[in-house]
C-alpha cells in the first residue's frame, strides 16, 4: 500500500514525499488506519519495521487539527533510552515539517542547562513530549507539568522499558493522565509483563502482530563454539582475518563491556564503549565518533541493539549469546542495512550452548560453526541439548570430535528480508509555519494492497 492511499493530510504526504517515503511497511499499513479511527492499539513488531512512523504519522495528522498546546501537553511518547528518544525527535521533525505541531525531547544525562531547557519546554506546553520514564517522572514530581489534557499516550519498545525496570515509573505517569486518552503500545515481544501492562492501561485495544522476520540473507552468520577464556583471542583473530573497522561487539553486561574495551585499547584498537553508566554527552560523542570513523570498534550492551540507526556496519560480534532469539535478530540486524552485505559472528561458550540452540530453533536452521584457531587450544563439543553444569566451561571438558577445534555445521540461506526503520535526519523545526494554501484533507479514502519494501529517507530541505 502507498501512503497516499491512507487518510492522511496533504501536508503529511508532502513531507513523506520530500523524504522519499512512498510504500508503507506492513506495520504501518495495519496500524495507521486503526490509530486514525481513535482506537487503543497494541502492536507487536520487531525493530526496523517502521514502528515509529506507524504511530507518529497518524498522531501528527490529528494533532494538527487541535488547538495549540499552551501550558499543557497533547501527546506523550515514552522511550526506554535517551538515544531512541533523540531519534524519535529527529523523525518527528521530518514528519511534522509542514504542519503546525511541535515537540520536545525529555531525557536524563544532561547538565543543569539541559534540564532547565527541558523545564521551560514543559512549562510552555508542547504538542508532543518524547521522554524517558525516569526523567519525565522527575519533572512531574516538581509540579509544573500539566498532563490533564493529554490525548495520546504512546509506549515505544515497551518490552525493553519493562526489562529496564520502568514498570512502576510508567504506572506513576499514567496516574497523571486523563482516562479518555488514546493509548498505543508498540513492542517487539509479548511477554507476560507486557500483557499485564496492556490490561492495566489500554481500553479494548485492537491488536496488530507482525511476525518476527528472520535475518536477511545478506548477513553471513557464523559461530565459534569455545571456552569463555578463548573469546578475546577469537575476537583478535576476527580482526586479523575478517574486519577490524565498522564493527559492533555486543556483550551482556556493563562490566564486560568496560573490561573488553580496555583490553582492545591495550591492543591499539580504536575502541569506544556504550552502556548506561556513561553520561549522555559522552554517549552522544561516542556515537558521533563511530559514525565519523574516528572509532573502529564499538563495544556495547543491548542499548545499541534497538532503534539506533548506524549504517555501513561491516561486522557484528555477539561476544555473549543474547538471552532471547528476538534479541539475536535485533543485534545482527545492525549490519547488512540499506541492501549492503554484512557479517555476524557469535561466540558460544559451553554454558551458552543451550541458549544458542534455542536461537537456531527459532531461525529454523543451524548457524555455520567455525573452527577455533589451533593456537587457542581445544574447544568444547557443540551439544546444545545437553544440560551444562556450573563447571561446564572448564578447559578439562571432553574435547570435540573434530580435534578439539569445534565442528562445522551446514548453513542455510532461508531467511526473509527484514524491513528497515523509516528514519529522517534532524532539521530545524518549523513549528506552525510553511502552511500550504490548498486544503489539508484528501477527499478519497484508503485502498487495499500490501508492500514490504523499505523506505530510504532524505529529510526535506529548508
Amino acid at each position: 500500500m502507498k501512503f497516499d492511499e491512507l487518510d492522511l493530510s496533504y501536508d503529511i504526504l508532502d513531507a513523506l514525499d520530500a523524504m522519499r517515503f512512498d510504500e508503507c511497511t506492513p506495520i504501518q499499513e495495519q496500524a495507521i488506519p486503526v490509530i486514525l479511527e481513535g482506537r487503543d492499539l497494541i502492536a507487536v513488531a520487531q525493530t526496523g519495521t517502521g514502528k515509529t512512523a506507524a504511530y507518529l504519522l497518524p498522531v501528527i495528522d490529528r494533532l494538527a487539527d487541535m488547538p495549540e498546546a499552551k501550558d499543557y501537553v497533547n501527546c506523550i511518547v515514552m522511550s526506554p533510552t535517551r538515544e531512541l528518544a533523540q531519534q524519535i525527535d529527529r523523525q518527528m521533525e521530518g514528519f511534522a515539517y509542514y504542519v503546525p505541531v511541535n515537540s520536545v525531547a525529555i531525557y536524563g544525562g544532561t547538565d543543569g542547562a539541559g534540564f532547565a531547557q527541558q523545564q521551560r519546554g514543559l512549562k510552555m506546553g508542547a504538542d508532543v513530549v518524547i521522554a524517558t520514564p525516569g526523567r519525565l517522572l522527575a519533572h512531574l514530581q516538581m509540579g509544573y507539568v500539566d498532563l490533564s489534557r493529554v490525548s495520546y499516550f504512546i509506549l515505544d519498545e515497551a518490552d525493553r522499558m519493562l526489562d529496564m525496570g520502568f514498570y512502576d515509573d510508567i504506572m506513576q505517569i499514567v496516574k497523571h493522565l486523563p482516562k479518555d486518552r488514546q493509548t498505543l503500545m508498540f513492542s517487539a515481544t509479548m511477554p507476560p509483563k507486557i500483557q499485564q501492562l496492556a490490561k492495566a492501561i489500554l481500553n479494548d485495544p485492537a491488536e496488530v502482530k507482525i511476525a518476527v522476520s528472520r535475518p536477511t540473507e545478506k548477513i553471513d552468520q557464523s559461530a565459534f563454539v569455545c571456552h569463555e577464556g578463548q573469546k578475546t583471542g577469537i575476537l583478535k583473530h576476527l580482526f586479523r582475518t575478517a574486519h577490524s573497522q565498522r564493527v559492533i561487539i555486543f556483550s551482556s553486561s556493563k562490566i564486560k563491556v568496560k573490561e573488553l574495551a580496555r583490553e582492545l585499547r591495550r591492543c591499539k584498537v580504536k575502541t569506544g564503549e556504550m552502556h548506561s553508566d556513561l553520561d549522555q554527552n559522552v554517549r552522544e560523542e561516542v556515537l558521533l565518533d563511530f559514525r565519523a570513523g574516528k572509532i573502529d570498534v564499538l563495544v556495547a550492551t543491548d542499548i545499541v541493539a534497538r532503534g539506533i540507526d548506524i549504517d555501513d556496519i561491516a561486522m557484528v560480534v555477539n561476544y555473549d549469546v543474547p538471552r532471547e532469539a528476538e534479541d539475536y535478530v535485533h543485534r545482527i540486524g545492525r549490519t547488512a542495512r540499506a541492501n549492503a552485505d554484512g557479517k555476524a559472528v557469535t561466540l558460544v561458550s559451553a554454558k551458552e550452548q543451550s541458549k544458542f540452540g534455542q536461537i537456531e530453533s527459532f531461525l529454523g536452521y543451524e548457524v555455520r560453526k567455525e573452527t577455533v584457531p589451533a593456537e587457542l587450544g581445544e574447544a568444547p563439543e557443540y551439544n546444545p541439548s545437553r544440560r551444562q553444569s556450573s563447571r561446564g566451561d572448564r578447559r578439562n571438558r571432553k574435547p570435540s570430535r573434530s580435534g578439539g577445534k569445534g565442528r562445522t555445521g551446514k548453513s542455510s540461506s532461508r531467511n526473509n528480508n527484514s524491513n528497515s526503520e523509516n528514519s529522517s535526519n534532524g532539521n530545524k523545526r518549523h513549528s506552525r509555519k510553511n502552511h500550504h494554501n490548498h486544503s489539508r484533507k484528501k477527499t478519497s479514502g484508503g485502498a487495499n494492497g500490501s508492500d514490504n519494501s523499505k523506505n530510504n529517507s532524505t529529510p526535506p530541505q529548508s
